[in-house]
């Protein structure tokens, strides 16, 4: 459920938004289609309520993390933010998260139905260290921008040059917030809560508001894989492409999961990586969890639904982790041989899947 403040969920209301029959999630701002018909051919611009935000403050808050964490904390910082995930002592992703620092420490954004398992979970391990972990999701709104246009848009609104735009990956102070640059062209303003209602209205005279399946679609566009409930402890960060999304430091020291994360990658071969296809003529979308068929394994899975969205162009895109042998050989067919094929199924990094799994 979104972690809304009440003034900005009644300044939202009055602008259109209106939250999904399960949650309090911003499921559009009245047009869905002319949402997602933005997102691929402009601009749209997004409430970030649906993640949560942990914050990690204290003189040992980075050696802290460094022991739990996939990335190298030491890359996150006030001008770079870092994708990972946390793992079980087996290697398995419990959560992704994206890292970076403010003035009163680390934050980690994630899902906000992940938030509090997540941060009862790393809390037991700060033992007597210097850190503290709470919930920050209600000290400052996030704000989401993305598109073909989405720099060239936002830049003309806030009267910045093109160039002083971030690239995918590095952050700018500008005006009291934080600019964060993420794959695929997208943008996330942090602010103070005070200041959120004048930057959407700027925002707003230019850019599309959207609601949050049009920035779900986004975040498949771009790769990036998020975890849900049903997809923890499921795969080993590599599967996610986080090896090349930056987000295991395999240089930095132990942390959880380090060593199967680490013999995963020099000793072993990977079978199966993240995938981004598309589904014509399905009218639900696949949850996150749902299995992939293909004709060569007899009925076994071969690959699993980690998100999926609806595309603008009509039908379903999604982000899946597949054995790349089916991948490259057979069709893959969504919980049932004979049902609707994927089609255009590619890797999100074609170099994952051209030298054997690395």
């Amino acid at each position: 459920m979104a972690t809304l403040n009440s003034d900005w969920q009644a300044f939202l209301s009055a602008r259109g938004a209106r939250a999904g029959d399960a949650s309090e999630d911003i499921e559009t701002f009245g047009d869905p289609a002319a949402e997602r018909a933005a997102a691929r051919e402009g601009a749209v611009l997004c409430d970030l309520s649906h993640l949560g935000l942990i914050g990690f403050a204290g003189s040992d808050a980075q050696v802290f993390l460094q022991g739990q964490l996939t990335c190298d904390v030491r890359e996150a910082s006030t001008v770079a933010s870092r994708p990972g995930a946390l793992c079980t002592p087996k290697g398995r992703a419990l959560a992704t998260f994206r890292l970076w620092q403010d003035a009163d420490g680390y934050c980690m954004q994630l899902p906000v139905g992940q938030l509090e398992p997540i941060r009862k979970r790393l809390s037991m391990y700060v033992l007597r260290s210097k850190v503290s972990v709470s919930d920050r999701s209600g000290q400052c709104v996030r704000i989401g921008v993305a598109g073909p246009q989405a720099g060239a848009r936002l830049a003309a609104a806030l009267g910045a040059a093109p160039e002083a735009l971030p690239a995918a990956g590095a952050i700018v102070q500008s005006d009291g917030m934080q600019w964060l640059a993420l794959e695929g062209g997208r943008f996330e303003l942090v602010v103070q809560p005070d200041a959120a209602a004048a930057l959407w209205t700027t925002l707003a005279g230019t850019i599309t508001p959207a609601g949050e399946p049009v920035w779900r679609w986004a975040a498949i566009h771009a790769g990036e894989a998020t975890l849900h409930e049903a997809t923890r402890e499921q795969f080993v960060p590599q599967m996610l492409d986080l090896d090349l999304a930056g987000g295991i430091g395999f240089s930095k020291g132990c942390y959880t999961g380090q060593e199967i994360v680490a013999r995963t990658q020099y000793l072993g071969r990977l079978k199966q990586r993240l995938y981004r296809a598309h589904l014509d003529g399905s009218a639900m979308l696949p949850a996150p969890g749902a299995p992939l068929y293909s004709a060569d394994l007899e009925g076994q899975a071969t690959g699993m639904v980690v998100e999926a969205a609806w595309a603008p162009a009509g039908g379903i895109d999604l982000l899946a982790v597949v054995r790349t042998d089916s991948a490259a050989a057979h069709p893959l067919h969504l919980s049932a041989i004979d049902g609707p094929p994927l089609q255009s199924l590619v890797p999100v990094h074609p170099e994952a899947v051209s030298d054997g799994g690395h």
